[in-house]
């Protein structure tokens, strides 16, 4: 089953949606079905500033007095995911580059993974993901090679966004044409994953019993 998920790397909501899904996928898997995730581009405020600048006073400029409850409701839900956000550290800032390393990333099997150290640095360590040398560095950590690459790719994929009418993120987009928007709970997401696995003919083999001995089509049997 081909997945691919619509996000930003300074989006909380996409940070709970995608631990939400990978376990929901996990489950998916571990019932014998196959998920294919590819992550794709969206930028919730393509004029940000380059050089990042602490996101509170942005998001009090933004948002009123209310910004402070939205912060700690957000905070809270993430916790519950086991997802830490230091709102007090996040840096507001431009995401391009930290999404053509994830396209990059995706190149070399590693899409999630970069996703995943993109979120963390940016809500849990407070780093500039718009400075070269950082994404240098995560790029290292997360074993991918930065090529270089994936500029067009990146803008290709905003401008898709946008002909789907996306709008806002995380979307969740199953074989081209199920979405499912939000960061839904994971019960939601595996349902869906079932219901999508149904309609094209994916639904996995249910295992009644652990394996036993038996032979592969290698030929090989376990004696």
């Amino acid at each position: 089953m081909k997945v691919e998920i619509f996000s930003d790397v300074v989006c909380p909501w996409c940070y709970i949606g995608h631990a939400r899904f990978a376990k929901a996928a996990e489950r998916f898997r571990d019932k014998g079905g196959s998920i294919e995730v590819t992550m794709r581009p969206f930028q919730l405020n393509p004029d940000a500033p380059a050089k990042g600048e602490p996101l509170i006073p942005s998001m009090e400029r933004k948002f009123g007095p209310n910004a402070r409850q939205m912060i700690d409701r957000v905070v809270g839900t993430a916790a519950e995911e086991g997802l830490e956000l230091d709102y007090d550290r996040a840096l507001n800032t431009t995401t391009l580059a930290a999404h053509r390393l994830i396209e990059v990333a995706g190149r070399q099997g590693l899409g999630e993974e970069m996703a995943g150290r993109l979120f963390r640095a940016y809500f849990t360590e407070g780093r500039d993901v718009a400075d070269p040398g950082v994404l240098a560095e995560l790029a290292a950590e997360a074993g991918v090679t930065d090529t270089g690459e994936g500029a067009e790719e990146v803008r290709e994929q905003l401008a898709r966004a946008r002909s789907l009418g996306i709008s806002g993120v995380p979307l969740f987009l199953f074989e081209g044409k199920y979405a499912v928007s939000g960061a839904q709970p994971v019960d939601t997401f595996a349902a869906a994953i079932d219901e999508v696995a149904e309609r094209t003919g994916q639904t996995p083999i249910t295992q009644l019993a652990a394996p036993a001995e038996g032979c592969d089509d290698d030929g090989v049997c376990a004696v």
